[in-house]
């Protein structure tokens, strides 16, 4: 396989670690700018709404420009957007870089998929495409406890000079070693969302939509959560943060091994209803530490198990409109991120943060009515497609 694909696929890893970097610090950002904790959580609303907003939109009006010099002008963007919070020395200039960065971050990621689908063999595109969501996926796992280390050592800015630093090593490797690669006409957004005329689909994508909402209502909140219920110190959460990080990088793995062996459908029904269980049990393990982290084990290894189960399945289920699909389940990921960290906020604001884990335990019993939902209409939409044929 072509190994600038990894290029891309360190790109996208940078991108994605900007989105969820704040969740572990929030309570610094709180105390340094004087705001709350809702309203510091709102940074993580902003950036995955902007995200899941700006990236079909972009992607149409920049449709006729080369690819390595779209990509080279939105790396510059997404640097200017992160220096921008380093400097920062309000909450509403902080906010203003945050969109800047989730603005060009978001084209970024599109531009990574498109192009490592485009330079490289037919027979590899479908695993090079794996390869850079590999990258977006362990950055939203791993940005969190690589933003704590450094944000308690050296303050909540550090984090983002790292970015910094590697958004101009990612300029200088697109620079040096990406090829030009012109611009295919892009979908009409309009047309994208005609997909979802399809219940199936639909439903499919709302349930991406709940689940990671659900996951983001505590999980946006966890160093708060940790420290409110468990007394943790700031080396103990980065511990934590970091099992978590682990155990959710296998449980990626895993879900695609289960969806092999089991099936897709029975794969994304169990991960719900198990994902559920177990981020209902978090609050009532804080009195036994050990307890606690084999529940967040479970709890974090299933939040990106049923990722790979949901591509399959929305492949199977309208393989002529794959690419679209999976664009749009970026979409409903980023649109699940946002609201769950808005909801996560409103609770720990309004009520306690013990509540942020019944929140989203209820949103994510919602995803698995909407998964119900979108299997069932599955047997129906197959007759109905006989019976005109």
């Amino acid at each position: 396989m072509n190994k600038r694909v990894y290029l891309l696929t360190i790109v996208s890893f940078v991108v994605g670690m900007v989105e969820l970097i704040i969740g572990g610090i929030l309570d610094l950002i709180a105390s340094d700018l004087e705001v709350g904790l809702g309203k510091a959580g709102f940074l993580i609303t902003i950036f995955s709404l902007v995200f899941a907003i700006a990236a079909p939109i972009l992607l149409t009006m920049t449709a006729h420009i080369e690819r390595k010099r779209l990509t080279l002008i939105s790396l510059i963007i997404f640097l200017l957007g992160n220096a921008l919070v380093i400097v920062s020395p309000t909450y509403s200039m902080l906010l203003v870089a945050r969109i800047l960065s989730a603005a060009s971050g978001s084209l970024l990621v599109v531009l990574c998929v498109t192009m490592a689908s485009n330079i490289v063999e037919e027979k590899y595109r479908a695993r090079a495409i794996g390869v850079v969501f590999m990258g977006i996926s362990a950055s939203l796992v791993l940005g969190i406890p690589v933003g704590l280390m450094l944000g308690n050592a050296f303050g909540w800015r550090a984090p983002f000079i790292l970015i910094t630093a590697l958004t101009v090593l990612s300029i200088l490797g697109v620079y040096f070693f990406m090829g030009r690669l012109e611009a295919k006409p892009a979908i009409p957004i309009k047309q994208q969302l005609q997909t979802l005329k399809n219940r199936r689909i639909l439903f499919a994508q709302i349930t991406s939509f709940l689940f990671l909402a659900g996951h983001l209502t505590l999980y946006g909140y966890l160093t708060p959560f940790l420290k409110m219920t468990l007394g943790l110190n700031g080396t103990w959460v980065s511990i934590v943060y970091l099992i978590f990080g682990i155990a959710a990088v296998f449980g990626g793995g895993i879900g695609g091994m289960l969806a092999d062996r089991f099936g897709t459908k029975p794969t994304i029904l169990g991960v719900i209803i198990v994902f559920a269980f177990s981020i209902f049990m978090i609050p009532y393990t804080t009195f036994a530490f050990p307890l606690f982290l084999i529940v967040m084990i479970i709890w974090s290894m299933l939040s990106w198990a049923i990722t790979p189960a949901m591509q399959s399945y929305l492949i199977e289920s309208s393989p002529e409109t794959s690419d679209i699909q999976q664009s749009l389940n970026n979409s409903a990921l980023h649109f699940g991120i946002a609201f769950g960290s808005m909801i996560g906020g409103i609770v720990i604001e309004s009520a306690s943060v013990e509540m942020n884990a019944t929140v989203g335990g209820l949103l994510v019993i919602l995803a698995l009515g909407t998964a119900v939902i979108s299997m069932t209409k599955k047997k129906s939409s197959k007759v109905s497609t006989h019976t005109i044929s």
